[in-house]
């Protein structure tokens, strides 16, 4: 039912205006008007009854209900105040017109980008914070030819990401629960504010996707200004969590013709997003415990990130701890689970997966042509796995031995062995897993132990220690 044309001094509106002489009550007509003010549909005026004025809000009312795919009408109905009720963005939408694309308000210099977060909410997790962050980036680079990276406290970052709520000082204060979410500014500020008043969180339709979210307002941060459809990451209302929420065709072309299009060989994949794996969508699958799990097998892998495996599962590990577990095959699908070892090379960028006497090769997630193969002059069910960085080889261990192989000296894997101890002094055989790792150390593990090897290939004093605490934080 309408609630008229916004008319509680009953003015007279020739017939040639769409404004009604009906009596709308005065709150109705103060919030719509602050609305339409407050978000750049509507300029302020001194005189409310100045029939010009009234026009103008007919025609403000009208744009928001059209970009908000409502009968444009210009009256004030249930659903124009219903969608205004909403939760959103905090910045203008400013739509001059009514051409449904894309807008700039700006943009980076470069294509490759810090981030950092001041601050944690205390409605996720440490890691939840940082994995529905980082997922909200990797929205963006997966179809453009930017890349972020995240950096600790200390460094200087492009992008600040911060927590804060209604009495905190603020150039936009937010406004307590519901209504505005967030607010950033457009490049080359790289702030981000978040509402503390809301309940954030991931994988359920309570509260606010926190992923979703920070998305839209990274989008800003990146330049991009508010969509017109509705449907779009940057539309300004937020309509609430979906699991596989995917970027509009205006958000991609918005942000392509700012930066371009991806190019090959950067990071298409965000991992483990709990929205495809939540037990709340319906999945069966009881992951592993990365608290108590033995591993399989870890890597600095593709894209920088550190994976560990054990079973079927994987999860990433960042410096607070690890992420949530996933299945191995939604990222390598043609993968088996309970894997003998797995290595990435950086020098070649392949990544290789071992179980029994088989390899599997791939590129990014993608398993290379005539794989998998049968390994050749190494044993089967080897233990572990990794990059050497001093001679630019992968090293296999089973036991107390190890081989050595030169990928662009050989077509196929294949040393000769030698004793583990002529390589590592003081490293246990037979291990469960081995990597070297972003500091240039190499690491072992077997069980809750894990063992530090220096860059003169000797194990530092004081280990082994424990996994589960150091690496896995549990």
């Amino acid at each position: 039912m309408a609630h008229g044309g916004l008319l509680v001094l009953l003015v007279a509106i020739t017939r040639s205006g769409s404004l009604s002489g009906a009596v709308v009550q005065l709150t109705d007509f103060d919030r719509a008007q602050d609305y339409l003010q407050q978000f750049g549909y509507l300029k302020e005026t001194t005189d409310p009854q100045d029939p010009q004025h009234l026009q103008e809000v007919t025609e403000a009312l009208r744009m928001f209900q059209k970009v908000n795919d409502l009968q444009p009408s210009g009256e004030l109905d249930d659903a124009t105040l219903e969608v205004m009720s909403l939760p959103r963005c905090g910045l203008q939408d400013n739509f001059l017109n009514t051409h449904l694309k894309f807008r700039l308000t700006g943009r980076w210099r470069k294509k490759h980008l810090t981030y950092r977060l001041h601050n944690y909410t205390p409605d996720m997790s440490r890691a939840q914070v940082k994995l529905s962050i980082q997922q909200a980036f990797n929205m963006w680079s997966d179809v453009s030819d930017l890349t972020f990276r995240e950096v600790d406290h200390g460094l200087q970052e492009d992008i600040r990401i911060s927590f804060h709520d209604s009495h905190t000082s603020c150039p936009f204060p937010f406004d307590g629960p519901g209504g505005v979410l967030a607010h950033a500014e457009a490049p080359e500020s790289g702030r981000i504010h978040l509402d503390e008043d809301e309940l954030w969180t991931e994988g359920t339709r309570r509260g606010s996707n926190l992923r979703i979210v920070a998305a839209h307002e990274i989008g800003h941060a990146l330049g991009l200004g508010h969509s017109q459809f509705r449907s779009a990451l940057m539309a300004p209302v937020y309509v609430g969590y979906r699991g596989n929420f995917k970027l509009h065709s205006d958000d991609v072309n918005g942000i392509q013709a700012l930066y371009g299009k991806r190019t090959t060989g950067s990071p298409s994949w965000s991992p483990t997003t709990p929205a495809d794996v939540s037990p709340a969508e319906g999945s069966n699958h009881s992951p592993a415990d990365p608290c108590t799990a033995r591993l399989d097998a870890i890597m600095l892998g593709p894209w920088k990130r550190t994976f560990a495996f054990s079973g079927n599962d994987m999860w990433t590990i960042t410096d607070l701890g690890h992420n949530p577990p996933t299945k191995i095959n939604q990222l390598w699908k043609e993968l088996p689970g309970n894997l003998n070892a797995a290595v990435h090379s950086p020098r070649t960028n392949k990544t290789y997966f071992f179980k029994g006497n088989q390899v599997w090769r791939y590129s990014g997630s993608v398993l290379d042509y005539g794989y998998p193969k049968k390994v050749q002059r190494i044993p089967a069910n080897i233990d572990a796995a990794l990059y050497l960085e001093n001679n630019k080889k992968l090293v296999f261990i089973k036991g107390s031995n190890f081989w050595q192989w030169d990928e662009l000296r050989y077509n196929i894997l294949a040393h000769f062995s030698r004793p583990l101890a002529r390589l590592f002094s003081g490293v246990p055989s037979s291990p469960d897993a081995a990597f070297t790792w972003t500091n240039g150390m190499v690491y072992f593990f077997r069980g809750d132990d894990y063992w530090r090897v220096n860059k003169r290939l000797t194990v530092d004093r004081g280990y082994p220690l424990s996994k589960r605490e150091r690496w896995m934080r549990c």
